[in-house]
């Protein structure tokens, strides 16, 4: 697969992309990328109904923590690192889907999906088009699919706000690569669950998203609470979590935790091969 190249070549419409940018920035107050410091990462959703009897975390506290599920120093390939969970009995009031819905729950780690240089692709797709708006809080989204991007305390629609002047932002081969790994995510889930790939389908949201230290202005910035994809939006049945950057190295904190009934599970995020799925898949 051809790699994205490291920078797009200003078209015709630089200048005024140039000034919605400067507008961006303005309504963002201050929650620009930083560096070393943000977590980016991209939640693609598989459409089937199971579903996860854990609650999700982003923690930073040591003490919550009870056990290391994947450590960023571990490489999990090429087969998933798979923890079953029972299935939870609230599951039984959603629909089912024959030859999607599994007979078994579980969370699987792996670093197996994407190359390093396809993360690195990645980022710099999911930095180019948060550049052009960003939240006035900590967290920042990019919804391909829908066009939804965060601006300020609320969201835009990219296709609509800038146009055709979108052309000079995303390239052919980004939404190429962004599709191929979406198709190779909703393979894995499929194999490691025993589904049928083609009787899965891509609910929403999809997007790319951005977490950093700034203050939190709306509740759309409290990423950090408890929560199940399941209760929140019925549709889901299986999430992915890909992630861009490094715990450690990249930011600190942001890492995801599992919440059970007898302790804290933490996967440490690792850019361009942890993937982690629950019937959930981590990917770094």
């Amino acid at each position: 697969m051809a790699l994205l190249r490291l920078r797009n070549p200003k078209g015709p419409n630089a200048a005024e992309i140039e000034r919605k940018i400067k507008r961006g920035n303005a309504l963002r107050q201050g929650s620009s990328w930083r560096g070393s410091r943000g977590l980016l990462a991209l939640l693609l959703v598989a459409l089937c109904a199971c579903g996860v009897a854990a609650w999700l975390y982003f923690a930073c506290l040591d003490s919550d923590i009870t056990e290391t599920l994947a450590g960023r120093r571990e490489m999990i390939s090429p087969q998933p690192r798979v923890y079953s969970v029972q299935c939870s009995e609230d599951y039984e009031n959603y629909k089912r889907y024959p030859g999607c819905t599994p007979q078994k729950c579980g969370r699987a780690v792996t670093d197996g999906v994407v190359t390093s240089e396809e993360a690195q692709a990645l980022r710099r797709l999911a930095e180019r088009g948060l550049a052009l708006a960003g939240s006035e809080g900590g967290a920042s989204i990019l919804d391909l699919h829908s066009g939804a991007l965060s601006m300020g305390k609320q969201f835009v629609n990219i296709y609509r706000y800038f146009g055709e002047q979108i052309t000079d932002v995303f390239t052919e081969e980004d939404f190429k690569l962004y599709r191929d790994v979406r198709g190779r995510i909703q393979a894995v889930i499929a194999e490691t669950f025993g589904l049928d790939p083609t009787l899965m389908y891509l609910t929403k949201p999809t997007f790319f998203s951005r977490i950093n230290s700034t203050t939190a202005k709306t509740q759309h910035d409290e990423y950090w609470h408890p929560h199940i994809d399941k209760e929140t939006y019925g549709s889901f049945d299986y999430t992915s979590l890909l992630y861009l950057s490094d715990y450690g190295s990249d930011f600190t904190g942001g890492r995801f935790v599992f919440m059970d009934q007898n302790g804290n599970r933490t996967v440490e995020p690792r850019a361009g091969t942890r993937s982690a799925g629950f019937n959930l898949f981590i990917f770094d």
